[in-house]
């Protein structure tokens, strides 16, 4: 059981891949791209950064960057989710510090997270997605503004396929970190455990007991709260998780994605 949570989370955002493949937005490059895309990228009216700076701040190539554009602004388009006006640039709302803003859709590149967690919810249609996708659809939400644009989604994937195992492991710290306070209490972990078994929903062989969740918390923090101070911290997290032979192997199944 040791490292379960960390594996559970790895092989989920593996199927959360699988699900970006399904729908297009891992398709395969062809030899054929030309450079529309790239005039795509750089006209787009709320493309974030030029393709210059992405292929700056990402491991992908200027092909991998133009492929991803395409599958991801024609799931920003609608995703199948009812049509409503769409809402870019500035709403006239004024929004505090810290708070999210306005759900946007546009077809220029913004999946909200409504859109992001219905394409989710398909593939697990025996549970419920939608905690879990919530929690994944944060972690990719670097601004934490309700809405996912082309430059969180291209550098989190870079993070989670290209990037370095202490870097991959981060990226799984700030999920599990639901506040962003730099720390895992229990409670939050308890959240992410519960959503990962209600989106398994009844898939799981055999059923898990009621118990199942709040004993594999207790093992969680068995492992990484080396100080037994009731939180994990980041260094914890890392220094446990790379003495671990299962959680490096988990961590280093993303290499193989594309």
């Amino acid at each position: 059981m040791q490292g379960m949570e960390l594996c559970a989370g790895a092989v989920l955002v593996l199927l959360f891949i699988a699900v970006l493949k399904q729908f297009g937005i891992l398709e395969p490059i062809s030899a054929e791209d030309t450079g529309d895309t790239d005039l795509e990228l750089s006209a787009a009216r709320h493309q974030p950064e030029e393709l210059e700076k992405l292929l700056a701040r990402t491991k992908f190539t200027k092909a991998e960057l133009q492929a991803l554009y395409r599958g991801f602004k024609s799931v920003s388009a609608g995703g199948g989710q009812r049509p409503r006006p769409p809402r870019c640039g500035d709403t006239g709302v004024s929004v505090s510090p810290g708070a999210r803003r306005p759900r946007q859709e546009c077809p220029s590149g913004l999946v909200d997270e409504e859109t992001f967690t219905g394409i989710y919810s398909r593939f697990f249609p025996q549970g419920d997605a939608s905690a879990y996708a919530h929690f994944l659809f944060d972690a990719f939400d670097a601004d934490r503004d309700g809405a996912l644009c082309f430059q969180d989604f291209a550098v989190g994937l870079s993070v989670l396929l290209r990037g370095t195992v202490r870097q991959r492991l981060e990226w799984a710290f700030n999920l599990y970190d639901l506040n962003k306070d730099g720390c895992v209490t229990k409670e939050e972990m308890l959240q992410v455990i519960k959503s990962i078994y209600a989106m398994l929903g009844r898939s799981t062989r055999p059923p898990l007991r009621d118990s199942a969740p709040a004993e594999h918390l207790e093992l969680f923090f068995q492992k990484m709260d080396r100080d037994r101070d009731g939180v994990v911290t980041l260094d914890e997290f890392l220094d446990t998780c790379q003495q671990d032979g299962d959680i490096m192997s988990s961590m280093r199944i993303f290499e193989s994605i594309i």
